[in-house]
C-alpha cells in the first residue's frame, strides 16, 4: 500500500432507522473522529466513490448519513462497506508524531542493525500501542518513544529499536 493510496478508518456495522443512517464501527482515535472527515470513500464495484456525510454519536455508536442514501434498504446494502479518507485530509502531526498507516511496512532493526522484520499491523492495548513485527518469526514490540522506539525514519523506511533477537 503507497502512502498516496486511500486510508481505512472504519466500515458500516448495520443501520440505524428509517431514513438511511448507518452505524459505523470507527478505526480513529477517539472514534466519534470519523464523522470529522468528508467525504469519504465507499469502495463499491471495485472503485472508490466519494460520498459527503453528516455524523454523530448516538450512545455508544457513531452514525451517519451519507449523501445519497436515504431509506433504509439502500443502507442495508452497504454493511460491510469499508470507509476510507484521501491521505491530504489527515491532520498534520507535530515532529516526532506518527499515524498508524505511515508506520505500516517499515523494516523494523535492533540498535546493532540486526533485522527484526516489518510491521504488519498496530494494535492498542490501552497502556501503550504495540507494533506486530512480521520477520522470521512474529514479534509484539511496544511502540513507546525514546524508550524502546529509538528512531522513525519515514523517508528510509526504516524504525530502529531497542530490542534484541530472542526478546
Amino acid at each position: 500500500m503507497g502512502k498516496d493510496d486511500p486510508i481505512c478508518i472504519g466500515h458500516i456495522s448495520g443501520v440505524h432507522g428509517v431514513k438511511g443512517w448507518v452505524k459505523c464501527y470507527s478505526n480513529t482515535s477517539p472514534r466519534e473522529n470519523i464523522v470529522n472527515y468528508s467525504p469519504w470513500l465507499l469502495e463499491l464495484d471495485a472503485e472508490f466513490k466519494p460520498l459527503d456525510i453528516k455524523g454523530k454519536c448516538q450512545g455508544k455508536n457513531v452514525i451517519a448519513q451519507l449523501d445519497g442514501i436515504n431509506d433504509r434498504t439502500s443502507a442495508e446494502q452497504l454493511i460491510g462497506t469499508k470507509l476510507y479518507i484521501q491521505a491530504g485530509q489527515l491532520q498534520k502531526l507535530s515532529e516526532g508524531e506518527y499515524y498508524w498507516n505511515d508506520l505500516r511496512g517499515l523494516q523494523v532493526i535492533n540498535q546493532v542493525g540486526e533485522i527484526l522484520g516489518n510491521i504488519d499491523s498496530i494494535m492498542e492495548t490501552g497502556a501503550n500501542d504495540v507494533m506486530i513485527v512480521q520477520g522470521d518469526r512474529k514479534r509484539l514490540i511496544p511502540f513507546v518513544m525514546n524508550e524502546i522506539v529509538k528512531e522513525v525514519n519515514l523517508d528510509t523506511g526504516v524504525l530502529v529499536v531497542d530490542w534484541q533477537l530472542d526478546y
